[in-house]
């Protein structure tokens, strides 16, 4: 079983402002603007690092060919940014429960983790290695938003990595764990399961196109148990 983990609101309770500061600090290195007031009024939870400044540059009359053209800057920027100014703790913004139920899967048998994130990779990778997480998603797995600024690609990028002999993991023993109506989007794009949390900004009743919402990481190894249990048999 391949499960596919979002970081913020999932793993993580958020982005976090040293996250949302050096994406602006980028945009306003790279293009010269400044975006202040605008990340909000786009909405970010669950879109891609990459989408978020795009819909910000264009919200401030950028034009779509500078911003394609100068996307790797603000990528690069950013992770760069993110680094320096990262606090170097940040075991007190996981999710409550979250490292026993990870400790779990890991002595699980066939059962994979990997990332689904909207975060720029080593954005991603440097906040789960200073939340003291890190550890349980190996690299070169998972899918990232260095990988697509289109969230509904990202599963069949993560399968790919996944796959044997030259073939993607399969479907319908993928699972997408996110806690954002994007998170359920993408997954039905590629046709994979999703278990929803309402661990992130959205409540369950937001969630119910998922194929089952856990309120907390208790109810979630429950979920993750039965699916597990599921394709077993």
């Amino acid at each position: 079983m391949l499960l596919l983990f979002d970081i913020d609101g999932t793993l993580m309770l958020s982005a976090g402002k040293a996250h949302s500061e050096a994406l602006a600090t980028a945009i306003r290195e790279v293009h010269g603007v400044d975006p202040r007031d605008l990340r909000e009024r786009i909405g970010p939870a669950g879109r891609t690092d990459g989408e978020i400044a795009r819909l910000i540059l264009l919200g401030l009359g950028v034009s779509a060919r500078r911003i394609d053209e100068r996307a790797d800057d603000v990528r690069d920027a950013c992770c760069r940014i993110y680094a320096q100014t990262v606090p170097a703790d940040l075991s007190d913004r996981v999710v409550p429960g979250i490292p026993g139920l990870l400790e779990w899967l890991g002595g699980c048998d066939d059962v994979q983790l990997s990332l689904l994130t909207g975060n720029y990779e080593p954005v991603g990778r440097i906040k789960l290695a200073h939340a003291g997480i890190g550890k349980w998603f190996p690299a070169g797995q998972g899918a990232f938003g260095s990988d697509s600024e289109d969230r509904a690609e990202l599963p069949a990028i993560a399968r790919r990595r996944a796959g044997r002999n030259g073939l993607p993991h399969p479907r319908r023993r993928t699972i997408v764990i996110g806690d954002t109506p994007r998170d359920i989007a993408c997954a039905r794009a590629d046709g994979v399961g999703c278990i929803a949390v309402a661990t992130g900004q959205f409540g369950p009743d937001e969630l119910v196109e998922a194929d089952a919402v856990a309120g907390d990481a208790t109810e979630l190894r429950e979920a993750l148990d039965s699916a597990i249990q599921s394709v077993a048999s």
